[in-house]
């Protein structure tokens, strides 16, 4: 079975508009100021048996400056809505996408970086059943 935050980091890294290298699954080695959109698998739940998982992925994008944060999540926002159903991405077919919650602001209380955070509902058929 296909890691989902892998799904959907393998979409957003092909997206021209955003930074390169700017899409991770990990914190590590993170220089603050640095663009960066962090995703991490919050629930989820099997729908239909060994056939669709429902996955819910959280995204906090973070910026130095607050209005390039804004921008960036509202780009990674209209991307997983608009533009990821229907593709195959990290070894999985991408039905549909819900929104759970839309980019909120939530200004990082350790590192004082600005960032927006929001979460999507990814519906999901496996074709790399590894």
């Amino acid at each position: 079975m296909t890691d989902p935050v892998k799904v959907v980091w393998e979409y957003l890294s092909s997206l021209p508009g955003l930074p390169s290298g700017c899409v991770t699954g990990d914190l590590v080695g993170r220089e603050a100021g640095q663009a960066t959109v962090y995703l991490n698998e919050s629930g989820g739940f099997r729908l239909v048996r060994d056939r669709m998982d429902r996955v819910d992925v959280e995204y906090d994008v973070y910026a130095e400056d607050r209005a390039e944060a804004k921008r960036l999540a509202l780009l990674v926002r209209q991307a997983l809505l608009e533009e990821l159903p229907g593709r195959e991405a990290g070894g999985a077919l991408v039905l549909d996408v819900a929104e759970i919650s839309r980019p909120r602001y939530y200004p990082d209380s350790v590192s004082r970086e600005h960032m927006y955070g929001g979460e999507v509902t990814l519906f999901l058929t496996y074709t790399n059943r590894n």
